[in-house]
C-alpha cells in the first residue's frame, strides 16, 4: 500500500517544478486514486496533505485547485493584517545605522566633492577605493593586496563573475552538498552543473574535492568557509590547510563566499592560505545597510583579466558613488563601528533562539544571524513550513539549500537578522510550540 505522504510528494514536486501551474484544476479524488493506483481514502488524505502544505485549495462545488504560492499567508500575533514575520531574508539593521551612514554621505554632497564621484568608473575603481576595500575586507591578520581588488554592482554580481570566469557552460562546479540558494540560479544561467560536496562538523571535506576531481574534473569549487549559509560553521584552521592543499596540488580554483565573514573578523580566509587559486566575493550590504549595493572580488593574478572581463559584459560593473561612500565610511570609522554593533546584535539574537529553541536539535554559531534547526518526529520541513505560514511566519525549508539527489534533511532555516527583537522572540515562541504539537493528521495514522 503506498503511503499517502510519499504521493503527495509526487505532486509537490510536479508543482514545484511548474508542471502543475497555479490555478490548475486537479483530477477528482476518484481519477486521481485510479491514476496513482491508490485507495479512494489514500487519495483524500494525499489532498488533505496537500492543502495543509499550502499547495492547493478546495471549492465546494468546483474542485481542488493548485494554490497560488505567492498569496500572502494568514498574519500572526500582533503583527498588521497585510504582513507577516519574515524570518527568511536575513538583513541586519542596528539603531543609529542611518544616521551614522548619513554623516559620511553628507561630506561626499558637498561642493566639490560630488561631481567627481558621479563620473562613470571601471571595475578597479581606483587606486583610494582599493586601498579602502582592502583594510574593510582584512580579518584574522590577513588583508588583500589592493592591486587584486575588484569591484561589482553587488555581492551575487561578483558571485556571477568569478563563476563566469573560471568555468564555462557545460563545466562542473563542486559545492557543498547544502549551498547558497542563489548560487543554483547563478549555475543553471551560465549553464554550470553543480557537484554536491560531503560535508562535516568542520565543514566542506577537502576528500570529497578530491573524489569528486578525479571522477571528473571540477573546473572549480564553491565554498563558504566562515560561517557558512545555513549551517553557520567555519573552518577551523587544519580543514582549511587541507581544503588549501587539495586546490593547490589538482589546480582547481575556489570561489570564497565571504559575506558573512565579517561577524567573524578573527578568522583568515582561504585566500590567506592559496591565494593563488582563489577568488574571494564579498558586498557591502550585510556589513552596512541592505540598500548598499557594491560587491568585492579579490582575483590571484591568474585570473583578474578574465573576472574583469566577465564583469563588464555580464553589465555588474559598480558604480562610483558607492566605491566613494565606501572609501569614506571606512575611512571615519563607520564600518567597523556598525560592524562591532551588529557582532553584538547576532549575539543577543542567537540568546533569544537558544531562550526558545534549546530544546531542540539546532546548529549555530554565536556570531551568526541564523539558525539551522532539526526538526522533532515527526514533522518533515515541507509541512513545518506550511504550517508556520498559516501562523504568518516565514522560514526557509533545507530543500531551498539542497544541491543533488541526495536525501534532503527534516530541517529549516530560521533568520534572526529582519524583526525586531521583540517581534523575534514572539515568533521563536509560536514556531517553538509549533514544534512540540503534532501535525493535524498525526491521529488519523
Amino acid at each position: 500500500m503506498k503511503d499517502y505522504r510519499g504521493v503527495a510528494d509526487t505532486v509537490a514536486e510536479e508543482i514545484d517544478a511548474g508542471r502543475l501551474k497555479a490555478g490548475e484544476r486537479l483530477p477528482t479524488q476518484r481519477e486521481f486514486a485510479r491514476e496513482y493506483g491508490i485507495a479512494n481514502s489514500t487519495a483524500t488524505r494525499v489532498y488533505q496533505e496537500l492543502a495543509r502544505r499550502g499547495l492547493v485549495v478546495g471549492h465546494v462545488g468546483r474542485g481542488t485547485f493548485v494554490r497560488d504560492i505567492s498569496e500572502s499567508a494568514a498574519p500572526a500575533l500582533s503583527e498588521p493584517a497585510d504582513s507577516r514575520v519574515d524570518l527568511e531574508l536575513n538583513y541586519p539593521v542596528v539603531p543609529g545605522q542611518a544616521e551614522l551612514l548619513a554623516a559620511g554621505l553628507g561630506r561626499l554632497a558637498r561642493p566639490g566633492a560630488l561631481e567627481p564621484v558621479l563620473a562613470p568608473v571601471g571595475a578597479a575603481g581606483t587606486a583610494a577605493t582599493r586601498e579602502a576595500a582592502a583594510d574593510l575586507l582584512a580579518r584574522g591578520g590577513w588583508r588583500p593586496d589592493p592591486a587584486r581588488i575588484l569591484f561589482a554592482g553587488g555581492g551575487r554580481q561578483a558571485i556571477s563573475a568569478a563563476v563566469a570566469a573560471l568555468t564555462r557552460p557545460g563545466a562542473r562546479l563542486g559545492v557543498e552538498e547544502l549551498t547558497y540558494p542563489v548560487l543554483k540560479a547563478i549555475a543553471a544561467k551560465l549553464g554550470v552543473t553543480l557537484v554536491p560536496l560531503a560535508m562535516d562538523a568542520a565543514g566542506l571535506v577537502p576528500e570529497a574535492v578530491e573524489e569528486a576531481h578525479r571522477a571528473e574534473p571540477l573546473h572549480a569549487v564553491y565554498v563558504q568557509p566562515v560561517l557558512h549559509n545555513p549551517l553557520s560553521l567555519s573552518m577551523p584552521a587544519d580543514r582549511l590547510d587541507r581544503l588549501a592543499d587539495v586546490l593547490l596540488t589538482y589546480g582547481i580554483h575556489a570561489v570564497e563566499d565571504a559575506v558573512w565573514s565579517f561577524l567573524r573578523g578573527d578568522l583568515p580566509p582561504l585566500a590567506s592560505r592559496a591565494p593563488e587559486r582563489t577568488v574571494l566575493v564579498d558586498s557591502l550590504s550585510k556589513r552596512l545597510s541592505p540598500g548598499l549595493s557594491l560587491g568585492f572580488a579579490v582575483t590571484p593574478a591568474a585570473v583578474t583579466g578574465r573576472v574583469a572581463a566577465a564583469l563588464r559584459s555580464g553589465g555588474w560593473m559598480p558604480m562610483r558613488f558607492p566605491l566613494a561612500a565606501m572609501a569614506q565610511w571606512q575611512a571615519d570609522g563607520a564600518v567597523e563601528t556598525l560592524v562591532r554593533a551588529k557582532r553584538r546584535q547576532a549575539e543577543a539574537r542567537q540568546g533569544i533562539a537558544r531562550s526558545h529553541l534549546g530544546d531542540f536539535v539546532t546548529r549555530a554559531d554565536s556570531a551568526s544571524y541564523y539558525c539551522w534547526w532539526e526538526l522533532p518526529r515527526p514533522w518533515r520541513a515541507d509541512t513545518f513550513v506550511a504550517a508556520a505560514a498559516r501562523q504568518g511566519i516565514a522560514v526557509t525549508p533545507a530543500a531551498a539549500f539542497s544541491v543533488g539527489r541526495h536525501r534532503t534533511p527534516h530541517a529549516v532555516r530560521i533568520g534572526l537578522a529582519s524583526p525586531t527583537e521583540q517581534t523575534l522572540t514572539r515568533a521563536l515562541a509560536t514556531l517553538a510550540d509549533l514544534a512540540r504539537s503534532a501535525p493535524d493528521d498525526l491521529a488519523q495514522d
